[in-house]
């Protein structure tokens, strides 16, 4: 029988969540049946399925993304659907998908992994392969040959444990992602809302496995980077109150493997940190066992009623005490902000600029967002604004000084064509 090909468009702002589903497939015997194509463009990936369509019966292309991705990624599919309709099977899977299965199934794809997708793709790859209906599957919607959209029943959540952060066979390493979960609920991110609020962790032992298959790999060159919603909150039972002891201890299991060569990195990409959690003991963990010379950590505005509003759970005192803190020992700091998040009138928007210029004077570094509405969270139906002229004169000035840095002019335009699509499907 002729093995089913799985094309995985790896682009480079989804490959973590691509990696932890190939990782996944690698640990079923379904693997044994697939074989694994990887393409980093558009034109790889066209180029690769007109020639697989000439000797496979069964193609899966394989889609994470995101909903600054949503248009682009609207235009892939149309063009897949042009050239190879009815010869390949769409699937979608990542944020977006998950918080818009519907719509994403109307923007072309066959199929939509909905939350965490390790098991869902093994049991989605072994229908597909005996051709065997998909209503079975949990955590999923497809179309099926009537045209309508069949909803499937949830999945629960995994024990990371289970499945590998990364490909072994395939040979795609990254970053480790050490937690899964967040309790504080921010209103405009997603994370709580598809691995829901409890933390969960990869054991130190499992990690340390693939700490050494990446170190057995690079050698004196090892970097370990994590991926968690906060850093310092590794071993926490609730990710509020932080297990340091916990967190020591995996660092220096993870220093032994990799020497004094290796590389660490604590509290920042692809993770960072809240401000309620940048203490002396923990700036004492990057100081003593990474290799970072800054942080990264979420503000997102510097109006208390603004972030009581989006249920930050954190004070702007918070983040002046963090910026401190971090600055007096000798660590750069990246803060985050957020332009027009819902609810904020003139007056925030002075005391969030007073904040970055009080931030940005003292050594710290603005990171700009404009605020982008996600589905499945409670402000996914939010008009997105313009961003106010207070916000663009100072950033701008600030950029010129080389104290901010971000991508939100184009957040600011994608966000808006994001309230139009949620608004009319279009």
């Amino acid at each position: 029988m002729k093995k089913i090909a799985f094309v995985i468009y790896y682009h480079r702002q989804n490959f973590y969540s691509l990696n932890a589903i190939a990782g996944a497939l690698e640990t079923d015997k379904i693997f044994e049946s697939i074989d694994f194509y990887f393409s980093s463009s558009i034109e790889e990936l066209m180029e690769t399925l007109k020639e697989l369509v000439k000797s496979y019966n069964k193609i899966i292309v394989g889609i994470s993304f995101f909903t600054s991705q949503l248009f682009e990624t609207h235009d892939l599919v149309q063009k897949i659907k042009k050239k190879y309709d009815m010869k390949c099977l769409l699937v979608a899977g990542g944020s977006h998908p998950t918080g818009d299965p519907v719509g994403t199934i109307k923007m072309g794809f066959d199929i939509v992994v909905v939350g965490e997708g390790e098991e869902t793709i093994i049991e989605l790859m072994q229908k597909i392969k005996s051709d065997e209906n998909l209503n079975k599957v949990r955590g999923i919607v497809y179309r099926n040959k009537a045209g309508e959209h069949i909803l499937t029943s949830k999945r629960s959540l995994i024990n990371m444990n289970d499945y590998p952060p990364f490909p072994l066979k395939n040979t795609r390493y990254g970053a480790i992602e050490i937690t899964r979960g967040c309790p504080y609920v921010c209103y405009f991110c997603q994370i709580p809302f598809i691995v829901g609020t409890i933390p969960r962790h990869r054991s130190i032992e499992n990690i340390c496995k693939y700490v050494q298959e990446l170190h057995n790999h690079y050698g004196d060159l090892t970097d370990i980077r994590f991926i968690t919603p906060n850093a310092f909150s590794y071993g926490s039972k609730d990710g509020k109150s932080l297990n340091l002891e916990k967190l020591e201890t995996l660092l220096i299991n993870i220093r032994k493997i990799i020497g004094t060569k290796g590389r660490i990195y604590l509290g920042t990409f692809p993770s960072e940190v809240r401000p309620e959690h940048v203490t002396q003991d923990t700036l004492n963990l990057v100081l003593k066992y990474g290799n970072n010379d800054n942080i990264t950590i979420g503000a997102q505005s510097g109006s208390q009623k603004v972030l009581d509003s989006c249920h930050r759970g954190h004070t702007v005192e918070d983040v002046n005490r963090a910026v401190k803190l971090t600055l007096k020992n000798n660590l750069n700091i990246n803060v985050d902000f957020i332009f027009g998040l819902p609810g904020e009138d003139d007056e925030d928007v002075k005391q969030t600029v007073e904040l970055m210029t009080h931030l940005s004077t003292q050594g710290a570094k603005i990171h700009a967002h404009a605020f982008i509405p996600l589905p499945q969270t409670p402000f996914s139906k939010t008009k997105a604004k313009r961003v106010n002229d207070i916000y663009k004169n100072e950033i701008k000035t600030l950029i010129s000084k080389g104290l901010a840095f971000g991508n939100w002019k184009n957040q600011e335009k994608l966000a808006r064509k994001i309230t139009d699509y949620f608004k009319n499907r279009n």
